[in-house]
């Protein structure tokens, strides 16, 4: 089974040892990762965004099934490409598996960088008066529960690790559903 291998890891200062640990984990488990800076790049090239998208959305076209880091990422939420990433593989009907370094809920996250404020009828809201999604999720509905209807329910930690980018736990559950799912396809979820 070929695992495209998305989240924001690509930014991290380690990004190419951070694929290398996730690739050797998923060759324990005895599947294949595929890391989005394994796509080969001319920096140089005047269009290197548009090839970096073609590259990756090769790569997911040839994978079996997407683990996606939701860990969140400058903000309360997942890194908006991964979370293309993920819409991509789900609506391709591809097996979807992701996990988050940060245990707790949408709303909690978004009252650490935001005012929030509960409103006539019990619902919170931000200093603007926009609504906070708040279903004791720990992300927008659409992510948790597409994971749910097309792989596994979100893995995350009893508690935040202490360093959220490194620790590969949750990680590694994640790929321990899907090589259950590789060896047993019809008997999951």
């Amino acid at each position: 089974m070929i695992i495209y291998l998305a989240g924001p890891d690509v930014f991290l200062p380690d990004a190419v040892e951070i694929g290398r640990r996730k690739a050797e984990i998923c060759a324990a488990h005895g599947l294949t990762g595929r890391y989005p800076l394994d796509n080969a790049l001319d920096p140089a090239d005047a269009g290197v965004s548009r090839t970096i998208f073609r590259g990756n959305e090769a790569m997911m076209e040839s994978a079996d099934a997407i683990i996606a880091n939701l860990t969140p990422f400058r903000g309360p939420s997942a890194d908006a490409g991964t979370v293309y990433e993920l819409g991509f593989m789900a609506g391709r009907g591809k097996l979807c598996l992701a996990y988050c370094n940060d245990p707790a809920s949408y709303a909690d996250r978004v009252a650490r960088l935001h005012p929030v404020a509960a409103a006539p009828g019990g619902r919170l809201v931000d200093a603007e008066g926009l609504t906070v999604e708040e279903f004791g999720l720990p992300d927008n509905l659409m992510l948790i529960h597409a994971l749910e209807l097309h792989g596994a329910p979100l893995v995350t930690p009893r508690a935040a690790p202490e360093d959220v980018w490194h620790d590969l736990a949750c990680f590694e559950s994640c790929v321990r559903l899907a090589a259950e799912r590789a060896r047993n396809p019809l008997g999951f979820n």
